[in-house]
């Protein structure tokens, strides 16, 4: 599958709602803790799948602000596994170039998590080979909603003028403002829905959706949906004349 993909074409920015954990270790009678655990199995060869074929933006929707409502015991094993992945894979990050980044209302976190994520991003700052962006504590209703109180007061203060606030400015006030748009959507499991993921940057990208849980999602499947993506006709509201 990989030598059918066009690393000419490939999407700058690959974003992932990793779907279907608690149900895969439903299916096999197992506590949604396992599900979770062998999910961080699939972000490995996920993530150095994206380096090896040139991905120069990876986002994986890690944890909603909605999960904190999930069972506290779920919460807490959770970002527990968060914590010890970030010590197990500084090692891949920094043989493969990895830059790692994340947004979403990261003071919410644990002290001893949002510890350990700092630690990671600062060890990897200088690595340009792929920004791979954790979205944790991540709701993008709640990032729309700070960036249009942060433009509001710097409109209150003349820092900017309201008749100059355009799509740019938007984009400098969004948690990811250091990244380009999304050209490829990625869900696993079977739901089709966002899920309050990336709703402003998604505006143009390609949706794919697959019935593959998460902890079952490999290599082959992820070339599946790059090739998928490249035999679409990406138009931006334009007419395949005008493309042409």
């Amino acid at each position: 599958m990989k030598e059918n993909i066009n690393t000419d074409r490939l999407p700058k920015h690959i974003a992932i709602i990793m779907d279907g954990n608690g149900r895969w270790a439903k299916q096999k009678g197992l506590l949604r803790a396992i599900g979770h655990e062998n999910g961080t199995k699939s972000v490995r060869e996920t993530v150095e799948s994206c380096a090896e074929l040139g991905i120069e933006n990876l986002t994986l929707y890690a944890f909603s602000t909605e999960n904190w409502n999930r069972p506290k015991l779920e919460v807490d094993t959770l970002m527990k596994l968060l914590v010890s992945s970030l010590k197990k894979e500084i090692k891949t990050l920094q043989d493969n170039n990895i830059k790692l980044n994340a947004i979403g209302n990261l003071t919410s976190l644990p002290k001893k998590v949002f510890k350990e994520l700092h630690e990671v991003i600062a060890k990897t700052e200088k690595n340009t080979r792929m920004t791979l962006t954790l979205a944790l504590s991540y709701g993008s209703r709640e990032e729309l909603i700070s960036a249009v109180k942060e433009i509001s007061d710097k409109v209150k203060n003349n820092i900017i003028s309201s008749e100059n606030i355009d799509e740019s400015v938007i984009n400098k006030h969004l948690y990811t403002q250091n990244l380009p748009d999304v050209d490829l959507l990625i869900r696993t499991s079977g739901e089709q829905r966002i899920s309050n993921f990336l709703l402003w940057q998604i505006a143009y990208a390609e949706l794919y959706f697959t019935d593959v849980l998460w902890p079952d999602f490999t290599r082959q499947h992820l070339y599946d949906a790059i090739i998928d993506y490249q035999k679409r006709e990406r138009r931006f509201g334009k007419t395949s004349e005008q493309l042409s």
